[in-house]
């Protein structure tokens, strides 16, 4: 069964637009998501498997809506609910 988000070969998705100098981040949130998920990955919260997996279960009609790094927030919100306070870590 695929995902939503298996859209290789499909067609009504047209083609992939790449603006020319692009930034990596259009906005301060983005950054700051892609740095904790870097860290949550280095510290063994969770896999990138699991967090692209957590990214590929999203509804079809919110993984659709989202933006790139909205469903890496959501992938990350998801993962560290899933985990609860048990894998937490840290000195509290």
């Amino acid at each position: 069964m695929s995902r939503v988000n298996d859209v290789g070969g499909q067609t009504g998705f047209g083609p992939v637009v790449v603006e020319e100098d692009e930034p990596v981040f259009h906005a301060d949130w983005e950054a700051r998501v892609y740095a904790l998920n870097i860290a949550l990955v280095r510290r063994g919260v969770y896999t990138l498997d699991e967090f692209r997996d957590a990214i590929e279960r999203m509804p079809p009609q919110a993984y659709l809506a989202a933006s790139y790094y909205e469903r890496w927030l959501h992938a990350i919100e998801v993962l560290t609910a899933e985990r609860g306070d048990a894998e937490r870590g840290g000195d509290e």
